[in-house]
């Protein structure tokens, strides 16, 4: 059984299930949607880590499917929110050919996380970015330009990558990860250049601060259903890749990641709109993931993807209660909300714990996961230039983008939900969308309070000191008191900050530099372009019309010059033929040049 299952990699049923997907009537499409994922899940929980399918590709020796414990956790979270988004897109009305762009989405994340190469990465992590702006494209309207915009993003990120893995082929003389049989000695992208380039690029799909700007320019505008899916796959998977390139940590990376956490949190306290504040928060909460793989070692790792697991789900379940308030009150602007917990209890209830869960309360899982890669940050990493008393310069970074976390959702909940009462009557999720979010709310807490569900499936056993330089327990006095305090310095910060919050318009962020600047600079590059080529090609037909005439009707030309030099002087009329000839041969020199040249 475990041999057959090594012989198709995931990426082979799904991608022809999301084309099945996308043909079938609707009610049968999404129930095979739902369906494909969950088993996939099944799939990935009994194949045997180290199972591995080493083939040919291009040439190179390659391997499309790679089992360790950082594929398989990728693995099994990926399928299991593909299955739920899958049915709340059933439940919020988005079609079949919808559905289809994103189950395509989903294998070519599995793709990527499942290669045990770089050019296999490499070939996925650009199908990802295809299917991913179709999704996008699919919706239409301002969706369509943001979409542009994206597919540039990430079609530059995915150059900067392929051209750091060609750079480390050059080096090691294999594109295979030290992992798999006959791979290099040492892991990662080569050092140095190579490295910059890869983390770069990489950096656009997990939202280095500068690079980040595509997040809260397009998950904001496709379906709400579409946007569940993009808030998992891209940035996670840029997470996975940031781990193969740099498997002993960076300290840059490290403190970006930091940075991010700041950063997001701070610009999304600062939105208005629902989706654009998650996104922010999705750059934020990506932080922690990259400084923990930036740390490096097996407690920082264990954190940063404990952290992916759990982000996976209350991220989801934030846009699916988004999308909900969306859906029934067409409404994206928390401004025109207030009061929906007595309309919508049940969204609100699933909102609530989505809410403490990213922000890290006691009892919900990313108080779990957030705890692992701040002790990291504190125990396995250095003070850095500017500690704080006891806490180290990317441990507060870390805490202070917890209390910017909790401050945003109190924010969100306080004006969706809370706040005053909505004007007229909507009705709650309907029952699908119900189950999903149910669903995904239950797992949150599972996690939070059963943690030892989540230690199972890490990389590395954090409770193990013969594995980790620090043991790592959950429900202790100080991280508990650490969370509460969070929660209650984000309680007085958002009522510090209410009022002048309140009167804030849309805050620019770096793509209102950018986006004109590559708009204009683009269009004045394709008019620059084409008005070059249209005055050369004139030059040509000119000087091309002179040659042809000389050569079909010389005694005629030689005329008109007679014509135009009769009144000159005797000296002229030679000057002026040998000025004459002279241009002539000049014009047949441009016209050859000029088609060699072409």
């Amino acid at each position: 059984m475990s041999e057959f299952l090594t012989l198709v990699p995931p990426v082979a049923v799904l991608l022809p299930v999301a084309v099945l997907v996308a043909l079938l009537p609707r009610r049968s499409g999404h129930a095979l949607g739902a369906l494909v994922p969950a088993l996939a899940v099944a799939w990935v929980w009994f194949v045997p880590t180290g199972a591995h399918l080493q083939t040919t590709f291009l040439g190179f020796d390659a391997v499309l499917f790679n089992v360790d414990d950082f594929s398989r956790l990728m693995g099994l979270i990926f399928g299991l929110i593909a299955a739920v988004a899958v049915l709340y897109s059933y439940a919020s009305e988005a079609d079949t050919t919808q559905t289809g762009f994103a189950l395509s989405y989903v294998a070519t994340s599995f793709g990527a996380v499942f290669a045990g190469d770089w050019l296999s990465l490499l070939f996925f992590w650009e199908l990802m970015a295809v299917t991913s702006t179709l999704l996008v494209w699919h919706y239409g309207g301002k969706a369509v330009r943001a979409g542009f915009r994206y597919a540039l993003l990430h079609g530059l990120g995915g150059t900067l990558l392929m051209a750091a893995i060609l750079q480390t082929y050059v080096a090691k003389g294999t594109f295979l990860f030290a992992s798999v049989p006959n791979g290099p000695e040492t892991a990662g992208i080569a050092a140095g250049l190579p490295a910059a380039l890869a983390a770069v690029g990489i950096g656009v799909n997990v939202g280095f601060i500068g690079l980040h700007a595509w997040l809260p320019d397009t998950y904001p505008r496709p379906h709400v259903a579409a946007s569940v899916f993009l808030c998992v796959f891209t940035t996670k998977t840029g997470v996975y890749g940031m781990y193969r390139a740099f498997p002993d940590g960076h300290v840059a990376v490290a403190y970006m990641g930091g940075g991010m956490a700041v950063f997001g949190a701070m610009f999304a306290l600062f939105q208005n709109d629902m989706r654009r504040l998650l996104s922010y928060h999705i750059q934020s909460q990506v932080g922690y993931m990259v400084a923990g793989v930036g740390i490096g070692g097996a407690l920082a790792q264990a954190g940063a993807f404990a952290h992916v697991f759990n982000h996976i789900l209350y991220k989801g379940l934030l846009f699916m209660t988004a999308g909900v308030v969306i859906y029934r009150t067409g409404t994206e602007s928390l401004k025109k909300l207030g009061g929906l917990w007595r309309e919508m209890p049940l969204t609100a209830g699933a909102f609530s714990v989505a809410a403490l869960s990213i922000a890290g309360f006691p009892g919900f899982n990313g108080f779990v996961s957030k705890g692992i890669v701040i002790s990291a940050s504190h125990y396995s990493f250095s003070k850095g230039p500017l500690p704080v008393g006891e806490f180290y310069t990317l441990e507060w970074l870390l805490l202070l983008g917890g209390v910017g976390t909790f401050m945003s959702f109190i924010k969100f909940g306080y004006y969706a939900f809370f706040h005053g009462e909505y004007e007229g009557s909507v009705p709650d999720a309907n029952r699908l969308q119900s189950v999903a979010m149910l669903t995904v709310a239950a797992l949150c807490v599972a996690y939070g309070i059963f943690d030892s569900a989540l230690f199972a499936i890490l990389p590395f056993d954090v409770t193990n000191e013969a594995v980790v330089d620090h043991v790592y327990k959950t429900y202790t006095v100080p991280h508990i008191v650490e969370g509460v305090a969070l929660a209650a310095l984000g309680l007085v910060g958002f009522a510090a900050t209410k009022k002048p919050l309140s009167k804030l318009g849309r805050v620019p962020d770096v793509d209102r530099l950018y986006n004109p600047v590559v708009f204009y600079g683009t269009r004045a590059l394709v008019v620059g372009v084409t008005e070059l080529y249209a005055a050369v090609d004139r030059a040509v037909v000119r000087a091309t019309a002179v040659v042809v005439r000389t050569a079909t009707e010389p005694d005629e030309l030689l005329a008109q010059l007679r014509d135009t030099s009769a009144g000159d002087d005797g000296l002229a009329h030679p000057l002026r033929a040998g000025i004459g000839f002279s241009v002539l041969i000049l014009a047949v020199f441009v016209t050859v040049a000029l088609l060699l040249l072409s």
